[in-house]
C-alpha cells in the first residue's frame, strides 16, 4: 500500500522558493533542502525528482505568483502611468524592507545560470516575452485612449521598461535608498509622458 504524503506540496514549494531565492541554485545543497523543507531525502526525490527539478518547479511557482502580482498592480490603476508607478513603488518598498538583499528571484536566476543552462535560458526568454507583452498591452491601451502620445511604439516602450525593471531590481539590492530609487523611476517613467 503506497504511503500517504505527510506534507503539503505547495507549502514545500514555497519553502524551496525561499531557500533558492536566498542562496541561489548552485549554493543550495540537497542537505540544505532536506533541512529547510522539513522532509526526508527520499520524499523529496519521490515527489519532486532531484534538485534541478525542484528548482524548476519552485521557479515556476515564483514566476506565476509574481506575474499575477504585476498584472494585478498594473490593472489596479485607471492610468497606465500610475499603474507602472505603483509597480515600481511596490518594488522600492520591497527592496527597502529586504534585509537579506535578495532582490528578484528571476533576475538572480538569470545572472547565475545564463549562459550555461540552455533550458533555463529558454524559460527566461519566455518569461521576458510574457512580461513585455503584458507591459505592451497596457501601454497600447494608454496610447489608444490618448494618455500616451500616439507616435510612441508600445513594444519599444515595453521592452525599455522591462529592461529598466530588471536592472532596477539589481540596483536596489546594492543601494536601497528610497529617494534615489524614486528619482530613477521618475526619470524612467518620463518616457510615458
Amino acid at each position: 500500500m503506497p504511503r500517504t504524503k505527510q506534507f503539503d506540496e505547495k507549502e514545500v514549494l514555497n519553502k524551496a522558493v525561499e531557500l533558492f531565492w536566498q542562496k541561489g541554485f548552485h549554493a543550495t545543497s540537497m542537505q540544505d533542502l532536506v533541512s529547510h523543507l522539513g522532509i526526508n531525502r527520499a520524499s523529496l526525490y519521490d515527489t519532486f525528482g532531484g534538485k534541478e527539478e525542484l528548482f524548476n518547479r519552485a521557479f515556476q511557482e515564483y514566476r506565476s505568483a509574481s506575474g499575477d502580482i504585476v498584472k494585478g498592480i498594473l490593472a489596479s490603476e485607471s492610468s497606465v502611468k500610475k499603474g507602472f508607478q505603483k509597480l515600481f513603488e511596490s518594488s522600492i518598498e520591497e527592496a527597502v524592507k529586504d534585509d537579506m538583499k535578495k532582490g528578484c528571484f528571476v533576475v538572480n536566476t538569470a545572472t547565475e545560470l545564463i549562459p550555461n543552462d540552455q533550458a533555463m535560458q529558454t524559460t527566461l526568454q519566455k518569461h521576458m516575452g510574457n512580461m513585455k507583452e503584458l507591459f505592451s498591452s497596457h501601454i497600447q491601451k494608454a496610447i489608444d485612449r490618448g494618455e500616451i502620445d500616439a507616435s510612441k511604439n508600445a513594444n519599444d516602450l515595453a521592452f525599455m521598461l522591462f529592461t529598466f525593471y530588471s536592472g532596477f531590481r539589481v540596483v536596489s539590492k546594492i543601494d536601497a535608498d528610497s529617494m534615489k530609487l524614486k528619482n530613477m523611476v521618475a526619470t524612467a517613467l518620463s518616457v510615458l509622458d
